[in-house]
């Protein structure tokens, strides 16, 4: 049920066509069996003409209803699966930057993988299960016009055997709704694999303790519950199919016994259960497949609730304001949660004014709250308290989206794009050529229509990369995050001595955390945090020489 409201979500219009087409095509299946089954009864030297061409027509009618229904059905799960997959990546992105730093990358990508991956492979099973039991339906109208009372005795079994593979289907979900929650586990250790590579080459004793007590654990966790779920399926499988054998028999010894029926009405039934394996045993089949899919649905839907929770506005209209005259931050508070702790970390309350034409260096120990500043100030962190004002407007959820883009911005955990994204420069490649000379990179990388030509460099050099996008960004704030730490000496002093001066005389603000205390001297302001507190915002005394 949860994948047909999924599907019918996408569209409701081509979903009931689709099973209007369906349901044809299993009334034309049945009405051939009820014609197949008069024609072994009565002898084919009886109006043969008729039934020729009333066979063709069925046969015409149920090809092409099925194949309608089943086109019908493919684009619409196909088109289902897209927009889940746009909608899941516009959420993340309209998320609040805490809680998904909360719920944890692993999680994220096993929903943006795996999961929306089990809701696909079900979705592909979808046309021909409703053609499936379109077949089934239109089998049982035909044994209803046989005889009514063979059909609540089929009933009657149907319910019996349901109620008995209800528990073992229960069960079986039980199971992989364990196994999709490990896999959040077993995400992390993967991203442990790939990220941790050379520390874990390096350390002998680490790699086999990370792969028996972590990895190994937990994939043997996830094996053991998808293996006890899908054992539950198996069994379920194999009982359906065992009472359908049964239905068939009980048709042919039992059912004489009970009650009179003629040979010809004899042969209809077993043509028709005969007929029906192949759709039922599809269905059975497909309960594994649908299984996940149900727990992949209840994982994708809890992580939507959970985002839509906490979704930010993410348009903007106003265009970016070059010229500014402040930005203050009025008794800003963020305060760290640690899980499974009493103890939190708080940032703040912070009160700080920045203005247009500063190169600021934001110091500070290890874990004083240098980061968590630039993310508030950012406006990537929501203050718990506090106001953030930015040339004359307070900075709320209407127009925190507009303040972003005054920003750009160097993380220590950056990201680089391949592309110049979002930029519509007219000479964009020159532009990025200039830069590149300026970057000392000219000769490793070259721009043609937006895309670098490559990315494979030393860490030093990719950061380099990012400075040519900030660059390009023309955005009135540029914020550092330990930029100059994977920098050689001589570039780190052309970026200390030369870049950033020249950036402040072009009236642009530089927030830059560093550690680099020999280039302190060249801040305008220096503002050092402790514990989450300011210890001091000094700004560089200017010498005014004596006039002659």
């Amino acid at each position: 049920m949860n994948l047909i409201s999924f599907l019918l979500r996408s569209s409701w219009q081509m979903v009931t066509i689709a099973i209007i087409t369906g349901f044809l095509s299993g009334a034309s299946s049945a009405s051939l069996i009820a014609l197949i089954s008069r024609g072994i009864s009565q002898g084919l030297s009886h109006s043969l003409d008729t039934l020729a061409i009333a066979f063709g027509g069925l046969a015409f009618v149920a090809l092409s209803s099925s194949i309608l229904s089943q086109v019908l059905l493919i684009r619409l799960a196909q088109r289902a699966i897209f927009q889940l997959r746009l909608s899941l990546s516009r959420q993340i992105l309209a998320t609040e930057l805490v809680h998904l730093e909360q719920l944890g990358s692993a999680r994220l990508l096993a929903t943006l993988t795996d999961d929306v991956q089990a809701v696909a492979d079900a979705v592909r099973l979808v046309p021909f299960l409703c053609i499936d039991m379109a077949i089934v339906a239109g089998c049982l109208a035909y044994i209803v016009w046989l005889s009514w009372k063979v059909f609540l005795l089929v009933c009657l079994l149907t319910v019996v055997a349901l109620g008995s593979c209800q528990w073992l289907l229960q069960r079986g979900q039980q199971w992989i709704a364990r196994a999709r929650e490990e896999q959040d586990s077993l995400f992390k250790h993967f991203r442990t694999v790939t990220d941790g590579t050379k520390e874990l080459k390096l350390h002998y004793r680490r790699r086999q303790a990370f792969l028996k007590e972590d990895l190994q654990r937990s994939a043997a966790a996830y094996r053991s519950y998808n293996t006890r779920g899908l054992t539950l399926f198996a069994m379920t499988s194999s009982w359906g199919k065992l009472i359908f054998f049964f239905a068939i028999g009980f048709v042919l010894f039992a059912l004489p016994k009970l009650m009179a029926i003629k040979p010809q009405t004899l042969a209809g039934y077993v043509v028709t259960f005969t007929y029906l394996m192949l759709p039922m045993d599809n269905l059975v089949n497909s309960l594994p497949v649908l299984g996940r899919a149900g727990v992949a649905l209840k994982k994708i839907q809890s992580l939507g609730i959970s985002l839509a929770n906490r979704v930010e506005s993410t348009s903007t209209t106003d265009p970016m304001r070059q010229q500014w005259t402040d930005l203050q931050l009025k008794g800003v508070t963020h305060t760290y949660h640690v899980e499974h702790e009493d103890s939190a970390f708080t940032v703040g309350p912070i009160d700080l004014t920045l203005r247009p034409g500063q190169l600021i260096f934001i110091v500070g120990g290890n874990g004083s709250g240098k980061s968590t500043l630039a993310k508030l100030i950012l406006g990537l962190y929501i203050p718990e308290s506090g106001e953030i004002w930015f040339d004359g407007e307070q900075i709320d959820d209407h127009n925190r989206e507009w303040y972003r883009q005054h920003f750009a911005v160097v993380f220590s955990d950056f990201f680089l794009f391949d592309r110049l994204l979002g930029l519509d420069h007219s000479d964009l490649d020159a532009e990025a050529e200039a830069y590149l000379q300026r970057l000392q990179l000219a000769h490793k990388v070259t721009v043609h229509q937006g895309q670098l030509s490559t990315t494979a460099l030393s860490q030093g050099q990719r950061k380099r990369l990012t400075l040519l996008t900030a660059y390009l960004e023309q955005r009135p704030i540029f914020l550092f995050d330990e930029w100059a730490a994977d920098q050689d000496p001589v570039f780190k002093d052309v970026f200390y001595t030369e870049l950033l001066p020249q950036l402040r005389d072009q009236g642009r603000t530089i927030l830059c955390i560093s550690h680099d205390d020999r280039y302190f001297h060249l801040a305008d302001r220096i503002i050092k945090l402790d514990y989450g507190q300011i210890e001091y915002d000094k700004e560089r005394e200017v010498q005014v020489l004596p006039s002659d």
